[in-house]
């Protein structure tokens, strides 16, 4: 039986899914990277930071904002891809930086995106064959 506190977790999620389709967030490149994940340029050695749910990102320097991205929390979704059919329809995730992309220990599928996945997180959204998608991405947090 679902708690009170994972209730009102979903319909919030569900509340900004809903209004990330209206209020279309930026757009930019998403690529993807495999383990090892450690040592980070936000966390260095601790895993702590990282979800236990596998949906983390690494930030690419649009976003990085000279480190202050560390922790931040992103809504993504694929709207397009070179492609057809790479997309996965509906599929909107929300993934916490934990990484800068440029200095990562594992190099991401495409260099300069915007921001790069775990492979967990990419292949929820996209087909994991593919090295980039285009993507619409909302700071939540």
């Amino acid at each position: 039986m679902p708690t009170l506190g994972m209730t009102s977790t979903f319909l919030l999620l569900l509340l900004l899914a809903t209004l990330f389709h209206l209020s279309h967030g930026d757009v930019g490149t998403c690529a993807h990277y495999r383990p090892p994940y450690l040592p980070t340029a936000c966390y260095g050695n601790s895993p702590s930071h990282f979800p236990s749910s596998n949906m983390f990102a690494a930030a690419g320097e649009r976003i990085w904002d000279n480190g202050a991205a560390c922790g931040r929390q992103y809504l993504v979704r694929c709207i397009s891809a070179a492609v057809p059919g790479t997309c996965l329809p509906d599929q909107i995730i929300q993934v916490r930086i934990v990484d800068r992309a440029q200095t990562s220990r594992s190099r991401p599928s495409s260099n300069g995106a915007t921001i790069v996945l775990s492979s967990t997180a990419f292949e929820t959204i996209a087909d994991p064959s593919a090295t980039s998608v285009n993507v619409e991405f909302l700071q939540v947090l």
